[in-house]
């Protein structure tokens, strides 16, 4: 059921997508400059792409720049709980080690039949 609802939402989503594409069709002209310092420079590179490209693409490039800022946010969080993830493991073995080398059964139930033995 919650498959359904989920390509139910996909589907929604593309149509306003596709409705936005097609209301925005006009082509439009993006400057890497604006014109008076193209003039000074002497050089301006133009592209003609139709206006839901521009918007679309604004977007994607929105979304990468704040997947990535908050992915190098988080580094100092992750890093953290990589070293205590590997501190809890090296403890965890010690204290398997130590438990061997007292001799103490590994279970409950053997420590019972040797008890009783």
């Amino acid at each position: 059921m919650l498959r359904y609802l989920r390509y139910l939402v996909l589907l929604v989503i593309g149509l306003v997508l596709l409705t936005i594409a097609f209301a925005n069709r006009t082509l439009v002209t993006l400057s890497v400059l604006p014109g008076d310092v193209a003039q000074v420079v002497g050089w301006n590179s133009q592209v003609e792409v139709p206006l839901f490209v521009a918007i679309f693409g604004g977007v994607a490039v929105g979304l990468l720049i704040g997947f990535v800022w908050e992915w190098l946010r988080e580094h100092r969080h992750r890093r953290v709980a990589s070293t205590k993830t590997a501190e809890a493991q090296r403890l965890e073995r010690e204290l398997a080690a130590m438990r061997d080398a007292k001799g103490q059964p590994q279970d409950d139930v053997m420590a019972l039949l040797e008890k009783k033995a």
